[in-house]
């Protein structure tokens, strides 16, 4: 049975699930406005390995979805200086392959089909289970990222994003939490050219990202990474671009 927090919203209960190790890694945003709901949703994405950024207020969450990237966003209808639909029409204005879920206590059909026609994935009325929610997040990524499947290749590369099980050809490769979410990232962003600050931003959250003056800690993952790929046999992707950063191509640069 899921663990329960209490939210004192209207004598309810919310629930926390235990961690999956399974989940596959994502940056999150969260918008909402009541405090002890913002904590359960949070703690309860943090069980599951996500990394999570938080905003109580519609200029707060703008300002986030400005200046980092996140995978999916979280977010309330009725917030204290705006209105949580707008968020969603600035993102989808800008072609964002963001996901989105709205979390609201408007439960009216209208409210519903007016999210999801402005590009919502998904509609959780509160109170919802956590279990669901976790349910829905896992769906919203494993659409984006892998066209809705649990398998994902590229050339000699498998992934199996349900079991976060890595591949060589036949060669299983044991991978740490952080190797396997930077391989995710690349893999996503492949032919991209990817900065330094961007992949701490994606693995760390923003707050670590704008605060480090070194990136030691990223060498040395990239590093390990690429040694344990190459020594299953897989061509060396990830290549350098000086001052930049990183690009994961099959091409020689």
């Amino acid at each position: 049975m899921p663990e329960k927090i209490k939210c004192c919203r209207n004598n309810l209960f919310y629930y926390i699930c235990k961690k999956d190790p399974h989940t596959v890694v994502m940056n999150i945003l969260i918008v909402e406005d009541e405090p002890p709901i913002l904590q359960a949703v949070a703690a309860c994405c943090r069980e599951q390995g996500y990394t999570i950024e938080v905003a109580e207020t519609y200029c707060l969450a703008e300002e986030k979805l400005h200046l980092y990237e996140y995978d999916c966003l979280i977010v309330d209808i009725m917030l204290p200086d705006g209105n949580g639909l707008e968020l969603i029409r600035k993102v989808k204005k800008h072609a964002s392959t963001m996901g989105v879920i709205v979390i609201s206590a408007l439960g009216a059909i209208t409210d519903k089909v007016e999210a999801l026609n402005i590009g919502a994935d998904d509609y959780l009325t509160k109170p919802f289970s956590f279990a669901e929610l976790n349910a829905r997040v896992y769906a919203v990524i494993r659409r984006r990222r892998f066209a809705g499947q649990n398998e994902y290749s590229f050339n000699e590369i498998t992934v199996h994003s349900d079991a976060r099980r890595v591949f060589v050809g036949e060669r299983e490769i044991v991978l740490t939490r952080k190797e396997y979410d930077m391989l995710i990232y690349f893999l996503t962003n492949r032919e991209r050219v990817i900065t330094k600050e961007c992949i701490v931003e994606h693995l760390w959250g923003d707050t670590m990202g704008l605060s480090a003056d070194s990136f030691d800690f990223i060498y040395t993952h990239i590093r390990n990474l690429r040694k344990k790929m190459v020594e299953a046999g897989a061509h060396d992707y990830i290549k350098t671009i000086y001052a930049v950063g990183y690009k994961f191509t099959s091409e020689e640069l």
